[in-house]
């Protein structure tokens, strides 16, 4: 069961809108899908409530079992779990996340601030005794083309040992479809024809 982490110690880089669209890719592809969070805040609940009210059902998405013991489980049958982060992931909880990931997405924006956090991170990733069991990849979120801060961002990015698995464009589809529980898989194509065809590379990677 691969264990897909969306990881980045700083808020506000779409860790959130990666996972999510992951597990929707996912989903779609005909796979059993849990989405979680590994503070056990379960702070993708919200988002799965929407979700699991839609009628017709989307493609469905789990979130964690809750037993007695108040132990949090992948729910029986699932074959992919997802798992979202929360800002500041460091220390004791980065070396929990480490232990179970199979692979690592990094979700960063083209800014100054998602750059000097990004670089501490993956540095502190390859340095942790798992870090060269674990797949890394890099996504460039909000990405504008043709602009300086996208240039600069490509620039740096060039100069990490992690590839780049994909760039997602600055657009108001995934905040309007987020707000109802949905992925770019559960629309007509024609609605979000461009970002389907950018999601190509992520969508083989997390499914190697």
């Amino acid at each position: 069961m691969p264990v897909i982490v969306v990881a980045n110690p700083k808020g506000g880089v779409g860790k959130s809108t990666l996972a999510t669209n992951i597990a929707g890719c996912l989903a779609a592809a005909g796979h059993a899908v849990m989405l979680g969070d590994v503070d056990r805040q379960q702070s993708a609940r919200q988002w799965l409530t929407l979700r699991q009210s839609l009628q017709p059902a989307p493609a469905a998405i789990r979130g964690w079992d809750v037993e007695a013991d108040d132990i949090v489980r992948p729910p029986k049958g699932t074959t992919h779990v997802v798992l979202d982060t929360p800002a500041g992931l460091h220390g004791k909880r980065l070396d929990a996340v480490m232990r179970i990931a199979d692979r690592m997405l990094i979700p960063l924006q083209p800014s100054l601030f998602d750059i000097q956090a990004t670089h501490a991170f993956v540095r502190s990733v390859r340095e942790h005794r798992r870090g060269h069991e674990v797949a890394l990849g890099l996504v460039g979120m909000r990405v504008r083309e043709h602009t300086r801060a996208n240039e600069q961002l490509s620039h740096y990015l060039a100069t990490l040992p992690v590839p780049v698995i994909g760039w997602l464009r600055d657009t108001q589809n995934y905040v309007q479809l987020a707000a109802h529980g949905l992925t770019l898989w559960d629309v007509a194509r024609s609605r979000v024809e461009r970002d389907l065809e950018q999601w190509g590379p992520l969508s083989a990677w997390v499914q190697r």
